[in-house]
């Protein structure tokens, strides 16, 4: 049996370079290669691949809202996501998002091929360190006052993670709210609640909490 893999990534190089790789398993084919959400869902409602390898950071657009498109679009193509985004902060989430696996782009080549046969069998992939990881945060209340700064951040919702992210890339609130098309008190509502979750004091406290974490969370 061949399955029918596509590529979600903004990078074409790096497209070429994993279709390549993919294809040294007979059983796998890659039909397509999209750089965005409207190419990705355009090839979705064509092909109907049985796997979609997705990146999260796709220029301006939200990954993670990506993956539950790619859901409603087509329930049985299953989503891999591997991305330069430090798995720490990102696996769970993507997870719930409805993905059955997350690898990150700095892993070996053989780890790759494993993450997508692990999905294509109907198991979950993550690195060993990133089950451990979730494995002792559920042991853990990360949530109360002698919590970590950065640990502090899963209990952010998505949109707020979101905004976070664009705070620690230099955006201002106009520019996130036009951005997210969404109005400027929502933002600043968004905000007051993030500086809560994260125990900060001021606006300059939470830019340069975002300014640190954007830095940690991108390691590509």
């Amino acid at each position: 049996m061949e399955y029918s893999v596509i590529i979600i990534d903004d990078h074409p190089l790096f497209s070429r370079g994993l279709s390549q790789l993919i294809e040294t398993q007979k059983s796998y084919k890659v039909v397509g290669m999209a750089k965005n959400r409207i190419e990705a869902i355009e090839m979705l409602n064509e092909i109907k691949p049985k796997l979609a390898i997705v990146d999260l950071n796709l220029g301006q657009e939200d990954g993670l809202e990506l993956i539950k498109d790619i859901l409603v679009t087509q329930p049985s193509t299953k989503v891999l996501v591997l991305s330069m985004h430090d798995e720490r902060f990102y696996a769970e989430r993507a997870l719930k998002a409805g993905a059955k696996g997350y690898i990150m782009k700095e892993e070996a080549e053989t780890q790759v091929i494993n993450a997508i046969q692990t999905v294509m069998n109907g198991e979950i992939y993550l690195s060993e360190n990133e089950r451990k990881r979730i494995k002792e945060l559920s042991k853990n209340d990360k949530s109360g006052e002698n919590a970590e700064p950065f640990d502090l951040i899963s209990m952010l919702s998505d949109r707020q993670l979101q905004i976070f992210t664009l705070i620690g890339k230099g955006l201002g609130t106009v520019e996130i709210a036009n951005k997210l098309n969404l109005s400027i008190k929502t933002i600043d509502t968004h905000k007051e609640n993030i500086k809560l979750k994260l125990h900060c004091g001021s606006s300059a406290e939470l830019r340069q909490m975002a300014i640190e974490w954007t830095a940690k969370a991108y390691t590509g």
